[in-house]
């Protein structure tokens, strides 16, 4: 199963790859700005297949920077527990 395939998978995934950016010295403001920047690279290039990816695209695509970086911002709150 690809970590896209369930959207807890996906979550796991990314919620362990912000510990190991943490616990290698990386801040919390430059997770958010790489989240942001990987938010930007997935909806110019990747076809969400799951719904959950899906309504993620369409509500990056329909935001502004500022709503984007919120978005990017939540996110990483939300898997950093």
């Amino acid at each position: 199963m690809s970590v896209v395939d369930n959207f807890d998978e996906w979550k796991s995934y990314l919620s362990k790859r912000i510990h190991q950016a943490e616990s290698m010295g990386i801040s919390q403001e430059d997770i958010q700005k790489a989240a942001t920047r990987i938010g930007d690279f997935l909806a110019d290039n990747v076809e969400p297949d799951i719904r959950e990816n899906q309504l993620l695209k369409e509500l990056w695509v329909n935001s502004s920077e500022q709503e984007q970086q919120a978005i990017a911002n939540a996110l990483v709150k939300m898997l950093d527990k």
